[in-house]
């Protein structure tokens, strides 16, 4: 499995690349590997605040629907319009072109919460 070392976790197998107050937050090789074949990507929430640990959309594979969820609070800035015609793209690409939303981070700190990428091998390797 591909954990980039410059991006960081969640035990919910979300990532999140951090520049400056914003982030961009996708899901795992290891959660589309699980997932199965991407089928549709729902984000509702653009323009919300949202609390670390909320649902801020859905994904739809092949074997089951999961929700994503916030790695940190902060506010829904942009959707990857590409998911819309493409969901697949989060298989193809789930650290680059398969980012899911773009947030502005409420509070930069909680990210020292996250896992790392050495720690976030040591959890789907379990």
């Amino acid at each position: 499995m591909n954990v980039p070392a410059n991006l960081k976790y969640t035990k919910d197998h979300e990532w999140l690349k951090v520049e400056g107050d914003q982030a961009w937050i996708g899901i795992t090789d290891f959660a589309q590997h699980e997932l199965g074949d991407v089928v549709f990507v729902e984000v509702e929430t653009v323009g919300e605040q949202l609390g670390k640990h909320e649902a801020f959309g859905t994904i739809e594979a092949v074997k089951t629907v999961s929700d994503i969820f916030m790695p940190v609070s902060g506010e829904i800035l942009e959707f990857n319009e590409t998911l819309t015609t493409s969901p697949e793209t989060i298989n193809k690409d789930p650290y680059g072109n398969g980012w899911v939303v773009k947030i502005r981070m409420t509070d930069p700190t909680e990210t020292s919460g996250l896992l790392d990428a050495a720690k976030y091998q040591e959890l789907i390797k379990e």
